[in-house]
């Protein structure tokens, strides 16, 4: 009974609800710790210094960017199923037994794993999504999982609440149990896309060798609108991790509250409205691509477009109207970025090596956010953030430019 479930017309977007509720998982088990670094620091005296903290954060970033390459070939050869079961399964063991640790190398440790096993995730669930929905419907799939992403960044946020309440070690306990409960569910209600299977199958280049790897590394990166796509992706990824990583502050100095309650309006803020942002540019992106193949690139160029007034208005406004808008304006316009970089993927990387196209994407975005972090906290002891965000700002008119000039698909679907 279950195995004909795959071949009811709702089945696709069943597949974008089961990888929802991943990719929240995702996001929210690696942000927590950030939120609870005082209620463990009682614990753990290491945590107390900023520095230890800094290095804990950082190993996660490094190695979860080191590795999305080779996560995204191992994706493209084996049955993605069984990777997003295990790689949910291991991060959230990973995130139980971060409830019993009891000094900072064994943080470090559990860390160093967790960016292993959260990297293998999204290039097999992101492929998965793309191959299930061709098409007309892929822009909003993909857009509607992301907003998983964006919803565990904010559930995350209230780490701290939680640690209050209850413990830090019940916090991690609680969602590590819960991940692996949902392991189970993934096994019973999960399928692979059955063409997939067959070629995995049937293509020698598929199989685990290290000249299938560099054979699938030489094709993407001798393509040039493949080098294109990962500029217009990590320029973007400048801007993208700042927000996360730096909003909170922003919105505390500039409107003059306590970080009580600026996390909470900055993350809430940006959270709604990226979800609003990824279904109108997932629609928009669906329908445009139907009568011109650039649709997708022209729907990301306006959400890009609808970045820049709002870093600038981050970087100059000090009222809650103005900064507010701002967040609400570039929730909107990344969301609708957000929504079409698979997409705009599929148009120019066949199936085989999409997932390795997008793993190193993942990377180029990681380590762009490891950067930019680096850059705006030494903006910020300067006392000039607002000006590290103007240039952001900047800095997207390239990628936009490079997008609507390189970018000039074929097809929908290269094959």
């Amino acid at each position: 009974m279950l195995q004909s479930l795959r071949n009811k017309s709702f089945y696709p977007w069943l597949v974008v609800g089961l990888l929802w509720v991943v990719a929240l998982l995702n996001y929210m088990d690696r942000q927590m710790l950030s939120t609870m670094k005082d209620a463990m620091a009682i614990d753990i005296t290491e945590l107390q210094s900023a520095e230890r903290f800094g290095v804990l954060m950082a190993i996660f970033l490094w190695i979860y960017g080191c590795v999305s390459p080779f996560a995204g070939a191992i994706s493209d050869r084996v049955n993605r199923k069984w990777l997003i079961v295990g790689s949910i399964f291991v991060w959230s063991l990973v995130t139980f037994l971060m409830g019993v640790a009891e000094d900072f190398n064994q943080l470090r440790i559990l860390r160093a794993l967790m960016g292993i096993s959260e990297a293998l995730y999204i290039p097999a669930g992101l492929s998965l999504i793309a191959d299930y929905h061709e098409g007309r419907s892929r822009s909003l799939a993909v857009g509607i999982h992301m907003t998983g992403l964006y919803m565990g960044q904010a559930i995350g946020g209230f780490g701290a609440t939680l640690a209050s309440a209850f413990s830090w070690h019940t916090t991690f306990f609680v969602f590590g149990l819960v991940g692996m409960v949902y392991a189970l569910v993934l096994i019973l209600f999960l399928y692979e896309v059955p063409k997939k299977r067959t070629v995995v199958k049937s293509d020698t280049s598929q199989r685990f060798t290290l000249k299938s790897f560099l054979q699938g590394f030489g094709w993407l990166f001798s393509n040039i609108a493949f080098w294109a796509i990962l500029i217009c992706f990590a320029v973007p990824s400048l801007p993208g991790w700042a927000t996360k990583n730096w909003l909170p502050t922003l919105f505390s100095e500039s409107l003059d509250i306590g970080m009580s309650k600026a996390g909470p309006l900055s993350t809430i803020t940006i959270a709604a409205s990226s979800f609003v942002g990824v279904l109108i540019g997932g629609m928009l992106s669906d329908r445009w691509v139907k009568c011109n193949l650039r649709g997708r690139i022209y729907t990301g160029a306006i959400g890009l477009t609808l970045t820049v007034p709002s870093l600038i208005l981050l970087g100059y406004g000090h009222s809650v109207v103005a900064v507010v808008s701002a967040g609400i304006l570039f929730g909107i316009g990344y969301g609708m970025f957000d929504a079409n970089n698979m997409p705009i993927l599929c148009q120019f990387v066949p199936a085989r090596l999409r997932a390795t196209a997008y793993g190193f994407m993942n990377m180029i975005g990681v380590f762009a956010g490891a950067l930019v972090t680096q850059v705006l906290g030494k903006l910020k002891d300067e006392g000039s953030l607002d000006s590290g965000f103007i240039f952001l700002g900047l800095i997207v008119l390239v990628a936009l430019a490079i997008q609507l000039l390189v970018l000039r698909p074929t097809t929908d679907n290269m094959e």
